[in-house]
């Protein structure tokens, strides 16, 4: 079986602001149809690593790749993300369906949407009212209807638990198992280490604008002797494996 064709690929990426190094030589290959937990703690360079993905950080070094494509400024390869931001910032005035038609105005109508979540998070009724009137909540709810809406090849998913419900968190999950079955990529960055044990395949974990660990969660198990991940999370910051 030939090995899976990969969404992301990284090869010496650096990044400095200021004399702050960001990233120190990022070298890695996500593989499609898989979910990839991105972990770190703070200050460890994933956002920074988010954003070199999205185009809206350039990094100093090294050869990003995303679905394929560089990036190198064309934009046409975002089309195929899903992005959801721990805290999304919307237009305040607008209602939920103004934001939901600017986004399709802006991306293109698709032949067909995925408006799953509109229904399993409830969020009908909350449509006609302006942003600025939801609960922290319900924009989150929000921002993940806007990231599945495309049915976009690669998802990348900054913390999007937070500020959810256990409810509305198990609803989620049960989503991101079902995008990865029709074949989706997901990058999913989260301190959740409990919730991200129930759904990812494999773990990126960054230290210091480094990977140190970048493989299947069984991997990662093995190498630390730990069965839960927060366990072994906590293993690779005191022992540096990589």
């Amino acid at each position: 079986m030939s090995a899976p064709r990969s969404v992301v690929e990284a090869s010496g990426i650096t990044k400095r602001f200021g004399k702050l190094d960001v990233l120190r030589g990022i070298d890695l290959s996500v593989p499609s149809g898989r979910i990839t937990g991105l972990v770190g703690p703070n200050a460890a360079g994933k956002t920074t690593l988010i954003k070199s993905l999205l185009g809206l950080v350039r990094p100093d070094a090294g050869r990003l790749e995303v679905l394929g494509q560089p990036v190198n400024g064309d934009e046409r390869y975002r089309h195929a993300i899903g992005y959801m931001p721990q805290a999304a910032r919307f237009p305040e005035n607008l209602t939920g369906v103004e934001l939901l038609d600017m986004v399709r105005d802006l991306r293109g109508t698709p032949p067909s949407e995925d408006s799953e979540l509109l229904d399993t998070f409830g969020l009908a009724p909350e449509l006609a009212k302006p942003v600025r009137t939801l609960s922290g909540g319900t924009r989150q709810k929000l921002s993940a209807v806007v990231a599945f809406l495309f049915q976009p090849d690669l998802l990348i998913l900054d913390e999007p638990t937070a500020g959810l419900d256990p409810v509305a968190s198990g609803a989620f999950k049960e989503k991101l198992l079902a995008t990865r079955e029709r074949g989706a990529s997901i990058l999913l960055a989260s301190h959740t280490l409990a919730e991200l044990e129930e759904v990812a395949d494999d773990i990126i974990f960054l230290l210091e604008g480094r990977v140190r660990f970048h493989g299947p969660v069984a991997r990662l198990m093995s190498l630390t002797g730990f069965a839960r991940l927060e366990k072994a999370v906590a293993a690779l910051m005191r022992q540096g494996i990589s």
